[in-house]
């Protein structure tokens, strides 16, 4: 069942703690558009760099792209964005409100009984009509048909491009893997549910290719270490399943898809989708661009098409989980804590730093530990309000451990570790704080 008051309490918690904000909020926003703020930018590089490492670092099989966002509008025909690329979309002649067609049940309004006073009790709705998702723009001084290109709605076909580059310039023999990270644009007609369906959005894609008769079994291999990634990157495993498309479901080019789906406060949805797409992209442009993207076995001598097995992740939309899932509310001695319970590597900050109070030297104390510490890894310093307000505030931020320097400090350099999840304390010296961290942080 759909918690919308939960969902409202993350998306306030967002911005005031400065993870996610409106675009151009001070103009009355941009509809499905979200900036990330100090805390925001740093929890998504924390998970784009610890999926890049698992992908690329960790591997001798997967090498990096970083391909342009405008490409040649080609590439589009080839991979049937131009022709196919669409929804079928329905306004609503009375509360003016716009669906997809193919998410109306029964072609009734969702917004029926209408809210708006003295109209009809009915829904009216157009006709469906075809809707490109495709941003479109011109490139050079003219704008006429010959200088339309598109913003990227997917990462996916500028690595099929560069294929045979990365393969010879890695000198990389199949199976081998393509992962990317880059900005993606889809001209949603209904996005919604905070920075689930936005349009503008990142992928964190990879594409292995694989010879035909050996696309099962990487199939089945990734289907199950990107599930387990997601594990271990702290999800609750009772909030993840697998989702196998049906017939109906499957896409033109795929053979077998699989979703990962999370239940959010509003339900389960698909944040990151396995999908064996066979030969059909590298076909296609090979076809359309007259350029051979076949490949030659070594050994065997014989030439085929590669399959590609492609693992497809919203960094948004993970963002999302990490955030839903790590959210808690509890009671504390009769106090009401809200905790971003998240996994300590991803966490935007690993060390609040707080003075007891400002005197006695110890602010001075706790600069010289926030300087030291920050080296190392982020932290945040903070004298404002009581002790208790300032650890509320870094329990929200979703900081692990909170240092504080008190009296005790001042006599034998001593200072209180707090734990986020716990609440439990530990005095430590000042001088093995860094490896104390450490060693806490890596288990």
């Amino acid at each position: 069942m759909a918690d919308n008051s939960q969902m409202e309490r993350l998306v306030s918690l967002a911005k005031r703690r400065g993870f996610v904000f409106q675009s151009s909020e001070i103009y009355g926003g941009v509809g499905s558009v979200w900036d990330y703020g100090p805390l925001g930018v740093e929890l998504k590089k924390n998970l784009k760099e610890r999926w890049w490492r698992s992908m690329v670092h960790e591997r001798d099989d997967i090498e990096g792209l970083d391909a342009a966002i405008l490409m040649h509008p080609r590439v589009w025909e080839a991979s049937g964005h131009v022709a196919g690329f669409t929804d079928p979309m329905v306004d609503c002649r009375v509360c003016k409100a716009r669906f997809r067609a193919d998410q109306l049940d029964q072609m009734q309004c969702p917004q029926k009984p209408s809210k708006i006073p003295g109209e009809a009790d009915q829904c009216d709705l157009t006709e469906p009509r075809l809707f490109n998702l495709m941003f479109k723009t011109f490139m050079g001084p003219v704008e006429d048909a010959a200088a339309v290109v598109y913003l990227r709605p997917e990462t996916a076909q500028g690595i099929y491009v560069n294929y045979v580059n990365v393969m010879q310039s890695s000198r990389q023999k199949i199976p081998f893997g393509i992962a990317q990270i880059g900005k993606a644009f889809r001209n949603e007609i209904t996005p919604g549910n905070f920075i689930f369906r936005t349009r503008e959005f990142e992928q964190m894609e990879m594409q292995y290719f694989v010879a035909p008769g050996d696309d099962d079994k990487w199939f089945e291999q990734w289907r199950d270490l990107r599930m387990q990634w997601h594990v271990d990157l702290g999800i609750a495993p009772d909030k993840l399943r697998l989702h196998q498309h049906s017939a109906d479901e499957l896409a033109h080019y795929a053979k077998v898809a699989f979703d990962i789906e999370y239940e959010f406060p509003f339900g389960w949805q698909e944040f990151e989708g396995i999908h064996n797409r066979t030969d059909f992209d590298l076909g296609r442009h090979q076809e359309y661009s007259g350029k051979r993207l076949d490949y030659m076995d070594p050994v065997t001598k014989e030439r085929f098409t590669p399959y590609i097995i492609e693992t497809s992740l919203g960094a948004d939309r993970l963002a999302l989980v990490v955030l839903a899932d790590a959210y808690r509310e509890e009671q504390v001695k009769g106090e009401e804590r809200v905790v971003l319970g998240l996994n300590p590597a991803v966490a935007p900050i690993k060390v609040g730093v707080f003075p007891l109070v400002k005197k006695d030297g110890m602010p001075e104390f706790a600069h010289r530990i926030h300087n030291d510490l920050r080296g190392s890894f982020p932290t945040f310093y903070d004298d404002g309000g009581s002790i208790g307000r300032r650890y509320r505030r870094q329990d929200e931020a979703g900081t692990p451990f909170g240092v504080t320097v008190d009296g005790q400090t001042l006599e034998d350099e001593t200072v209180t570790v707090r734990h986020r999840d716990t609440l439990a304390q530990d005095r430590v010296h000042a001088d093995q704080l860094v490896s104390y961290l450490l060693e806490k942080l890596a288990g």
